[in-house]
């Protein structure tokens, strides 16, 4: 299989999405562990530390993700240098390799949402004590008998 100049160029679209999306998410998150930490300043409470361990947490999987990203956009320009250049069989396993970077950060992707989500509880922790257990967050919907 021959690649031409134009297949490792089809990463660069899905790159910058996912750098918008991901640089989006992490100003978010940072914006939210600051107003934890000015939350818990004023009323010290074992539920801010849980968030900011978890939001914190998350702030490092993006970042890793955003470094895979950037990578996999690097070897994609490198293969297509090497596609310039008539180097075909290296060409072809930069752009593996740049398909398996991709593979890695949309994985991670999956594994920092599914943080979110049990960030979210903990956040609604306390709203379900309050309530009781028959609230049914996340699925948990309990009928009382």
């Amino acid at each position: 299989m021959e690649l031409a100049i134009s297949t490792p160029a089809i990463l660069f679209s899905t790159v910058s999405l996912m750098m918008i999306a991901f640089t989006n998410r992490y100003l978010a998150i940072a914006s939210l562990i600051r107003e934890l930490h000015d939350k818990f300043r004023i009323t010290p409470d074992v539920n801010y530390v849980e968030q900011i361990k978890h939001l914190h947490r998350r702030v490092h999987i993006i970042r890793n993700i955003q470094f895979i990203i950037v990578t996999s956009l690097l070897l994609s320009a490198i293969s297509m240098l090497f596609i310039y250049l008539h180097y075909q069989s290296a060409a072809q396993m930069l752009f593996f390799v740049a398909l398996l970077l991709q593979i890695a950060a949309l994985g991670l992707s999956v594994w920092e949402i599914s943080l979110s989500i049990h960030a979210l509880k903990i956040e609604l922790s306390d709203m379900e004590e309050q309530l009781g257990k028959r609230s049914g967050f996340f699925g948990r919907f309990r009928v009382d008998e």
